[in-house]
């Protein structure tokens, strides 16, 4: 178990490191014809020590509270420690975020200057900048804002960036991180340096092995999940602690990230279940479009068998795999699986997945296809992962045992409760709601699981996410969801039935794979008007709410479902910008469509 820590801040591993290994090559940056350089340790302090004398210069003091509005990109890391280096305090905000919201985060968080990338991120500043009297400074990274810092910031002597570093302590606070607000306005997660320093160094402590593709090779990862996230932040600031080299990829979509991941070859990733779900879509379609469904399908039987033959010799309660299983399973690494990996750089070994449930076969094929997904579970105000799948017992389903240093407990009504030093210190000035989930050091996460007999903890749902149906029925919708999701037509499922006599569902559909559908089905392009008419994409659906209701009694069972023209988008309000759906706005944006499912 990772040591608490008792002096310094996280800024400090930035200036050790250097020291250390001036020329170990530390973060992958893009250039301007988008060819990755490297950048090693002595360089991105020298980047730090000049951005950070240039916050100074523009007036940025210990404590103060700066926002970063940007993608996911080398220059959010670069601001990050250099503000960790002066003492002041990251507010992170979604670059998709409205007007509305940036003026609650901006607003409640003080927030004296802000970094944006672009002209329409400044335009949303400047839209409410009249209600932000406390805001002085905005830098827009496309209009050559780091230049003009380190500049300003010329003039001033290292020692000074040095006092203000050496005055950061672990209990010093080092971000605020805004809730996604599934429900209500988001309340800022205050993390202390000491939180990040826990989680990220037990983290390294336990799964460093794993970081790597084969033993003694360079550890690399490339970082696309959002940096305004608790789980991007998380791996941007164990990667710098960990001495793994970090590259950065602002669009989560496939197409431009697979690209990314074949150039930058990174030797293992941190993702959501979304990107392992398109990695396998793809390469399904791909081997349907060659006519090759028959042997990928088999390929898919193999692995799933043989990843659980071993899962079981793992726990002790069977042999492995059996010959003629390793024997099918080594006729289809070529033919297959390798293909699979090289999807993600060819490199990837091992990777690590929360944000949301993996599927078990999901997991299980990538294990059979040479890619152990570890898979977690945490929260912002949790600083990311409290529990994960340990790398030498992984049992797929579930999300692993507390992280050392962490409890779980389960409460009487199946919620789940946490300990532990990556517990947060609070939400920003609301004593009221910090009170209702923080229990003398215990944080309830609104979360209900369970924990077997090993101590792996499995997440059934939310607690305000039950639905109670009119006849006094409870179901919880996720795991419904989620097997409705399996079926690689479907984008996107949300069950509703509070207070109506069955459940219903509500279906999008992913329109990369329905397009390869139709055209292997041998039909034309359809309007999503035609679309949600068409009988042999219901048939589909209800093929995959058939199976989901295998899993429940009747009176919890999906009895209809409606197939919506478009998407649930974060830009309409309807997810949260870590895909979360909201349940809340979406029943009220197809209140009519609801409606219907009960007549």
């Amino acid at each position: 178990m990772a040591a608490a820590p008792q002096v310094g801040g996280l800024a400090d591993a930035v200036f050790d490191h250097a020291a250390d290994d001036p020329d170990r090559v530390a973060l992958g940056r893009k250039d301007a014809e988008g060819n990755w350089q490297n950048v090693s340790s002595a360089q991105f302090r020298d980047e730090v020590l000049a951005l950070a004398k240039g916050l100074l210069a523009h007036g940025v003091r210990f404590g103060d509270r700066v926002a970063l509005m940007c993608p996911t990109r080398y220059e959010w890391t670069l601001f990050d420690f250099a503000l960790w280096t002066v003492g002041a305090q990251s507010i992170p905000v979604y670059p998709t975020s409205s007007a509305e919201q940036v003026f609650w985060m901006l607003h409640d968080a003080e927030v004296t200057a802000c970094m944006v990338e672009h002209e329409d991120h400044a335009m949303t500043i400047g839209s409410v900048i009249d209600q932000l009297p406390r805001l002085k400074r905005l830098w827009q990274l496309d209009a050559g804002a780091i230049d003009e810092l380190v500049q300003a910031g010329s003039h001033i002597d290292d020692q000074v960036v040095h006092r203000h570093r050496r005055a950061v302590t672990p209990d010093s606070v080092a971000t605020v991180i805004y809730t996604s607000g599934t429900t209500g306005r988001p309340k800022g997660c205050v993390i202390t340096h000491a939180n990040f320093m826990f989680e990220t160094d037990t983290l390294i402590d336990r799964w460093e092995p794993v970081f790597h593709s084969k033993p003694g090779d360079e550890a690399s990862t490339l970082l696309f999940l959002p940096l305004a996230h608790v789980f991007g932040r998380m791996v941007e600031v164990a990667a710098i602690r960990g001495r793994v080299k970090i590259g950065h990829q602002p669009v989560l979509q496939a197409s431009a990230l697979l690209p990314d991941l074949a150039a930058f070859r990174p030797s293992f990733i941190l993702a959501v279940p979304y990107i392992f779900e398109k990695v396998f879509n793809a390469a399904r379609r791909k081997a349907e479009a060659a006519g090759k469904t028959g042997p990928f399908d088999k390929a898919v039987q193999v692995a799933v068998k043989y990843a659980e033959a071993m899962e079981h010799r793992a726990f002790g309660i069977g042999p492995g795999p059996s010959a003629g299983l390793r024997l099918q399973h080594q006729l289809f690494e070529k033919l297959v699986y390798g293909k699979v990996r090289d999807a993600m750089g060819g490199r990837v070994r091992h990777a690590m997945s929360g944000g949301s449930g993996m599927n078990r076969q999901l997991g299980l094929f990538f294990e059979g296809a040479g890619v152990t997904v570890f898979e977690g579970y945490g929260l912002t105000e949790s600083t990311a992962a409290a529990t994960a799948n340990p790398p030498e017992r992984t049992r797929y389903g579930t999300v692993g045992q507390p992280i050392p240093g962490t409890t779980v407990h389960i409460a009487e009504d199946g919620e789940v409760w946490l300990h532990g030093a990556n517990i947060f210190s609070g939400y920003l000035g609301d004593p009221k709601s910090t009170d209702a989930v923080l229990h003398d050091g215990w944080l309830a996460t609104g979360d209900l699981g369970a924990l077997d007999d090993d101590g792996y903890l499995t997440i059934t749902g939310r607690k305000k996410e039950i639905l109670v149906t009119s006849g006094g029925k409870s179901v919880s919708p996720v795991g419904l969801e989620e097997r409705v999701r399996n079926h690689p037509l479907v984008a996107q499922c949300i069950a509703v039935g509070n207070d109506r006599p069955y459940i219903a569902a509500l279906v999008t559909v992913d329109k990369e794979a329905v397009d390869h559908w139709l055209a292997m089905q041998g039909k034309p392009p359809l309007s999503p008007a035609e679309l949600v008419r068409d009988p042999d994409l219901e048939m589909e659906v209800r093929r995959a709410v058939v199976a989901a209701n295998t899993l429940v009694s009747k009176t919890e069972s999906i009895r209809t479902f409606r197939i919506l023209a478009h998407p649930f988008s974060e830009e309409l309000g309807l997810l949260t910008p870590s895909l979360k759906l909201k349940r809340k706005a979406i029943e009220a944006a197809y209140a009519v469509e609801v409606d219907a499912l009960y007549r």
